[in-house]
């Protein structure tokens, strides 16, 4: 064999090798790299500039072992997801990996975590391995805010020497729009007699929806007739029904049936006391009160008239309202306290009452929604 037969196949040799050594690097250097699987980021709220959790989940076919880390970078071209570093262990909690704090608890699964500008890096610590399967990060507390600007944006996921990447989109939230119109119904009914209202009261005789007769009143001896009042409304801060008179019980020749008690128009209700009729002192002569069953009212500032012993008040004269009904929210028209409630007007006279068979007044209901 001559000199150049030799040269030509020590040549031939050397390129055999390189190809040999070239296919196997490449082997080496591929063998350990695994794509993790089943990779997503899923936001809270995808609006541009807005804050929001993250739930980041992503299957591994291998181990993560001691010393090596488990990083989520959020945006690795641009770092346009702010206050990444600003998370803090309160923030972030984690299955599949248990996060011990700053600092390392070796053993089990435990990581530690720290952040950069645009990432959260967790470091398996001594003893510890992260088995393959699924790792779930939740990133909570609204501590990361989205891109200010609408578009795709990369999170890379790494796991030791394998990784993938995912998306999260970016997008203007929809402005939903829409009207509902305002609702308010309210009906006054009459009563029957030896109708029972909630709070113990009893009619002693029947009423209309417009009329309140009490007829010929004995003294000495109360009388009671009521109203069933009926709202129905939408209003989101309810409503309130008062009642005032026109004038006290007044007959034509001038002769008054004054409020309760004794003339004095209380406002706080108090428990039913007969006139005390007291010679030359008209207002003691008669009085005429109100109760109401509805025991909502007191939830927006007006008077308890009882639970189970009726209590009266008299300040329903035409420069004053009293609050018979009241609700703080939508009301059906049907449920007691919410949308019913009854009110009753009680009459007793004493002897001195002077006679008159066309004692009248006019009561005024006024109904008042909150929308």
């Amino acid at each position: 064999m001559t000199n150049r037969d030799v040269a030509i196949a020590v040549a031939a040799g050397l390129i055999v090798s390189l190809v040999s050594w070239s296919t196997m690097l490449r082997f080496v250097n591929t063998a350990h790299a695994v794509s993790l699987t089943s990779v997503s980021d899923t936001l809270s709220d995808s609006r541009p500039g807005f804050a929001a959790n993250h739930t980041i989940v992503f299957t591994d076919s291998t181990s993560t072992l001691t010393g090596q880390t488990i990083t989520y970078t959020f945006d690795p071209n641009t770092s346009a997801f702010g206050n990444v570093g600003g998370v803090v262990l309160a923030d972030v909690t984690s299955t599949g990996m248990t996060i011990t704090g700053y600092t390392c608890n070796n053993g089990g699964n435990n990581v530690s975590v720290a952040t950069t500008t645009n990432s959260l890096v967790f470091t398996v610590c001594g003893g510890a391995t992260i088995p393959a399967g699924t790792v779930t990060l939740k990133v909570l507390n609204n501590t990361i805010t989205n891109p200010t600007s609408t578009g795709s944006y990369v999170i890379n996921v790494a796991a030791g020497t394998n990784s993938a990447a995912t998306r999260v989109a970016i997008v203007n939230g929809v402005n939903v729009t829409a009207a509902v119109a305002t609702t308010f119904t309210f009906t006054v009914a009459g009563l029957a007699t030896s109708t029972t209202l909630g709070n113990g009261a009893t009619t002693t005789g029947a009423s209309t929806s417009t009329t309140v007769p009490f007829g010929v009143i004995s003294p000495n001896t109360h009388a009671e007739l009521g109203q069933q009042l009926y709202v129905t409304t939408n209003a989101a801060n309810g409503f309130a029904v008062t009642v005032h008179e026109d004038q006290d019980l007044t007959s034509q020749t001038g002769n008054t049936i004054h409020l309760f008690d004794n003339g004095n128009a209380t406002s706080t209700p108090s428990p039913w006391a007969a006139p005390s009729n007291v010679i030359n002192q008209p207002a003691t002569y008669g009085h005429l009160g109100v109760t109401s069953d509805d025991v909502s009212s007191s939830i927006v500032g007006a008077p308890s008239f009882g639970t189970s012993t009726p209590l009266y008040a008299g300040s329903i004269n035409p420069t004053s309202t009293l609050t018979v009904f009241a609700w703080n929210g939508p009301a059906d028209g049907t449920t007691q306290n919410v949308g019913t409630a009854k009110v009753a007007y009680r009459i007793e006279i004493g002897t001195l009452q002077p006679a008159a068979n066309d004692y009248t007044n006019n009561l005024i209901y006024v109904a008042t929604p909150t929308f």
